[in-house]
Parts: structure tokens; sequence; C-alpha cells
């Protein structure tokens, strides 16, 4: 009597490899350089942070602004959303807005902004990055040197937007709250800007 033969286990699947960063950690360079990264990676502090499906009101609220702010936006600026902003070598976080210098747009393929080039960064707060967008991201824009910053937070049952408006003192290099919106964003600084926030409910 013969035995059986013993059949095959097919080999497992290689699991996915992450990327292992160095001893010293990423640099902004990694970021524009490694393969295979999913879209909007950041880097903050030499770590790259991977961003988690966003939701419907994330993105209803990015498209509010952008459109909002490009009405009224001067010729010497640019409003751009989800681009990278090169605070130093360890640091590249992507704001979901930025308001920049015009003269900072060099070339259609561009990845990056400087943080010197950047007027304005708008967070809109997600589940998955509470901390880093109340706390680490906010510190780092003002120490860099933007001068101002929104938060946008979704609040009540009808699920509208609520911006923080921040000012940055040049003293402490830290942001100052300068007002709460609910329905309508009117201000005049860093240019004259009126965004009905209630539009959200026709998007």
């Amino acid at each position: 009597m013969t035995a059986e033969p013993i059949p095959e286990v097919p080999e497992p699947e290689p699991a996915s490899r992450w990327p292992m960063p160095p001893q010293d950690g990423w640099t902004v360079d990694d970021l524009h350089t490694l393969p295979g990264l999913p879209p909007h990676t950041e880097m903050i502090d030499g770590s790259l942070v991977f961003v988690s499906p966003q939701r419907y009101f994330h993105s209803i609220v990015i498209d509010l602004l952008v459109s909002g702010l490009r009405r009224t936006t001067p010729p010497r600026l640019k409003v751009t959303r989800e681009m990278t902003v090169v605070i130093d070598r360890k640091n590249g976080p992507e704001p979901d807005v930025s308001v920049i210098r015009a003269e900072a747009v060099t070339s259609r393929s561009q990845t990056s902004f400087r943080a010197s080039d950047v007027v304005l960064a708008v967070e809109v707060v997600s589940p998955d990055s509470e901390s880093r967008d109340r706390d680490t991201k906010p510190r780092k824009y003002a120490a860099a040197g933007i001068d101002h910053f929104w938060l946008v937070e979704m609040v009540g049952e009808e699920e509208r937007p609520v911006v923080y408006v921040y000012e940055r003192d040049p003293v402490t290099k830290t942001y100052i709250v300068t007002g709460i919106h609910h329905d309508r964003l009117k201000l005049s600084i860093p240019f004259d800007i009126d965004i009905d926030l209630t539009e959200i409910d026709t998007l």
C-alpha cells in the first residue's frame, strides 16, 4: 500500500511592505521620490502620515471654500487645494486649502510650495486627524510664519461647517482666534472675503 501524496500548500502571498524609515527619519525630498505612497501622504516630524478615506463633508467644504475664495482673490494671490507645504526638511504637511502668493506658481507640474509663500492655510477636521488638525499643524504653520489659519469643524444635526479664524501674533508666534463663523464668512483680512457657508446644503 502506498501513501497518498501530500497536497502542496500554496505559498502565502507576501504581506504589503511599508517603507522602512532611515535612522534619522524621512525628509521632504523622500516624500516626493518614494514610490507607491498613497495620495495625500503628509510628513510630520520626519514621519509619513497616511490619510484615511475622507467624509463627504470634507470634500464639499473644500469645494465651497475654494470657490468662495477664488471669487474675490486679488491677482497677487492664488487658491490651491491639497498641496504640500514645505516647512523644513522634516515637515511637509498638506493643508486642505491654501492661499499662496501668485509668484510661487512656477510650473503646472510642481508638487509643493514653501511655507513662506503661504498667506492662509485651512484645515477641515476629520475624525482620524483631529489632533493634527487642531494642534500639531497649526503650531507648525504659526512657527513657520503663515499669518492666517482657519480651522473648519462639522457641527449640529444639520452637519454644517463652522469656521474658526486665527491670526498669527508676531510676538508669540502663535495663533489667536479672531472670529467664529457659522452661516457666513465675511472678512477683510487677508483680503475681502464673503462666503455663504449655508451653500453647503446645495452641494
